[in-house]
């Protein structure tokens, strides 16, 4: 009998490790997390508090009508928030990410980093995945260094933002570098109406995080802070 409980045990402590290690692999390809707002100033002072700590000034997009600040979340992860940039006229098309729809600020969508965008949206398609086509995207930093990168992007929010889209910053020294260390992303997982669909697409990119049913889309971070471990959603 004693055995046989030990060798349950075996299995549990295994099978948890292992799901630990799909978690680790999944925040080791975590670009950034996407906190989208309909105004900016507001949503950094809200996101500062919560997390105590300070961000950075990203900079504008331009002609997209927006810009953005960063927080560090890792050594190459980070959290990007991002709302309308008042310096710039309307842009002729709607603002990434839902932005003028958008009535208070939200976690809506993360990005995974890639090599080779063109093969992972093919790959997508087989399941059904929607990454939309893959473009080139530049904005300068107040210091006047210019990061530039290629990125899949789609019409609209892929799976109400629950899939990620993906980007390669190329020779672009990565924007987390030189950010404040004291935050680091240590969990992801999101709700879903259709949680067991998307949850099988985002596990055949190697993508496994937990989706829950829920009545309304949700992407949910546990960040690790000063203050302890905050959520945000």
């Amino acid at each position: 009998m004693k055995q046989i409980f030990i060798a349950l045990l075996c299995i549990v402590v295994g099978s948890v490790s292992k799901q630990s290690d799909k978690e680790r692999a999944v925040l080791s390809r975590v670009d950034h997390l996407v906190y989208a707002a309909p105004n900016l100033t507001t949503a950094v002072e809200h996101v500062e508090r919560i997390l105590g700590v300070k961000s950075v000034v990203g900079g504008q997009h331009p002609g997209g009508g927006t810009r953005n600040a960063l927080i560090g979340l890792g050594d190459e992860t980070y959290l990007e928030i991002i709302g309308p940039d008042p310096e710039q006229p309307q842009p002729i098309r709607p603002r990434r990410f839902g932005i003028d729809d958008l009535k208070s600020p939200r976690l809506v969508t993360w990005a995974v980093k890639s090599t080779d965008l063109e093969a992972t949206t093919e790959k997508a398609k087989t399941y059904g995945l929607d990454l939309g086509e893959v473009q080139s995207g530049s904005r300068r930093r107040p210091d006047g260094v210019l990061l530039a990168w290629r990125l899949t992007v789609s019409r609209t929010l892929t799976a109400d933002g629950i899939v990620p889209f993906f980007i390669d910053w190329g020779n672009t020294q990565h924007p987390a570098k030189g950010l404040s260390k004291g935050c680091k992303l240590v969990s992801l997982r999101a709700e879903h109406p259709n949680a067991k669909a998307i949850e099988a697409g985002l596990s055949a990119l190697g993508l496994n995080i937990r989706i829950d049913a829920g009545s309304a889309p949700a992407l949910i971070a546990t960040i690790q802070t000063p203050h302890g471990q905050v959520e945000l959603r």
